[in-house]
C-alpha cells in the first residue's frame, strides 16, 4: 500500500491515529505512519481498491477512473451499471472484457472500474456456476444466516442480536436475486446478457462473529445424479487455480460428506478463508437438489475478492 484516503476528518491524520484496530494481532508497522489523503484524485498508487458507502462511491470511485486510475471496488454503487464488470474471477473472467465499452461510454482513457459482488452473492455463486455450467440452471432458493461483521464495525447493537435472529438486511435480498443472473450471463460484445434463471432469497443476520451460511435449493435443467452434483463441485476450478494467482484457494469448492458440516466455526477458513465449504448435498422435495454452504464474508466476500480481481487484472495485462 503506497497511499491511503478516507474522509475529511481523517485527512493529514497517521493511519494509526484515525483507525481503530480491532484485528486479533498488533497493526503493522509498515502501515502505522502512512498518511491519509482525500478521497479523491491525485493519489500516489497505481490502482485503487476502494471500499466506500455507496453514495460516496459513485462520485469518488467515477473520479478516480476518470483522472486515469484502475478502480476496484467493493461498493454497490456501480455493480449493475451495464458497462461494469462484476467480477468473480473463478466464474465470469470474461467479463472483464466490458472494460473498452467501458472506456468508450465515459470518456476514459487509462481508468476503469471492476466491481467485486455483495458477499452473500459471492459464496453462493461459486456454488451455482459448476452447477450451470454441467447441467443447466432454472431456478435457485437461498435462505442465508449472515454474520455480525457483514454488517461493519460496530455492526449491529448487541441488545438487537445477541439471543435473536433478524429476519432482515437492508438491500441484501435484492442483491442477491439480481447479481447472480449478471455475473452468470453470457458477454455479448459491450454488454452482458443476464442469465436466464431467478434466483429467490431470504437474508437473516445471526449471532456469528464472521462466515454466511446459505441454504441452497436448485431447479436444473438436466439430469443428475447426487453424485453427479457432488463430482461438478468438488472438481471445480478457474482462471485463477490455472494461473496460479497469489490469491487463489487451490480448491475453490470443498465439498465435505459430514452430515453435519459446514459450519461457520469450523469451515469459514478454509483455504485461508477464499474457498466456499459446501456439504448437506441431497434430493429436495419441491426443486432437485439442495445443499448448505459456507463463505467467509470478509475474506472471500470483500478484501480478499478485490485482491484476487486485481491479480486477475495483472494476469490479463490490464493492470
Amino acid at each position: 500500500m503506497t497511499a491511503l484516503a478516507a474522509s475529511d476528518r481523517s485527512e493529514g491524520k497517521r493511519f494509526i491515529e484515525v483507525c481503530n484496530w480491532k484485528l486479533p494481532y498488533e497493526m503493522p508497522e509498515s502501515v502505522k505512519e502512512i498518511r491519509v489523503y482525500p478521497c479523491k484524485p491525485p493519489l500516489d498508487c497505481d490502482v485503487v481498491i476502494a471500499s466506500l458507502p455507496s453514495d460516496i462511491a459513485l462520485e469518488s470511485e467515477a473520479a478516480f477512473a476518470a483522472a486515469g486510475y484502475p478502480v476496484i471496488s467493493n461498493s454497490s454503487a456501480f455493480r449493475m451499471h451495464e458497462d461494469v464488470p462484476l467480477v468473480v474471477p473463478e466464474v465470469n473472467p470474461d467479463h472483464l472484457q466490458l472494460i473498452p465499452a467501458q472506456r468508450k461510454n465515459r470518456g476514459f482513457d487509462r481508468g476503469y472500474l471492476v466491481t467485486n459482488p455483495n458477499c452473500t452473492t459471492i459464496g453462493l455463486v461459486m456454488a451455482l456456476a459448476p452447477l450451470d455450467q454441467a447441467f443447466g440452471l432454472e431456478a435457485v432458493m437461498m435462505t442465508s444466516m449472515q454474520a455480525i461483521s457483514g454488517a461493519g464495525y460496530p455492526g449491529v447493537a448487541s441488545m438487537d442480536i445477541i439471543d435473536n435472529v433478524m429476519p432482515y438486511i437492508g438491500g441484501e435480498e435484492e442483491k442477491c436475486e439480481e447479481e447472480p443472473q449478471k455475473i452468470m450471463g453470457r458477454f455479448a460484445g459491450a454488454r452482458i446478457e443476464v442469465a436466464p434463471f431467478k434466483v429467490s432469497a431470504q437474508c437473516n443476520r445471526v449471532p456469528v462473529q464472521d462466515g454466511h451460511l446459505e441454504s441452497v435449493r436448485v431447479k436444473l435443467r438436466g439430469p443428475a445424479t447426487i453424485d453427479d452434483v457432488r463430482e461438478a463441485l468438488s472438481g471445480f476450478r478457474g482462471q485463477p487455480q490455472e494461473l496460479k494467482l497469489y490469491s487463489a484457494p487451490e480448491r475453490p469448492i470443498i465439498v465435505r460428506e459430514e452430515k453435519d458440516r459446514p459450519q461457520t466455526r469450523l469451515d469459514r477458513d478454509a483455504e485461508k478463508g477464499m474457498a466456499t465449504v459446501v456439504g448437506r448435498i441431497g434430493k429436495d422435495t419441491i426443486f432437485d437438489f439442495k445443499f448448505t454452504l459456507v463463505s467467509h464474508n470478509t475474506i472471500r466476500g470483500a478484501a480478499g475478492a478485490a485482491l484476487l480481481n486485481a491479480e486477475l487484472l495483472v494476469a490479463k495485462k490490464l493492470l
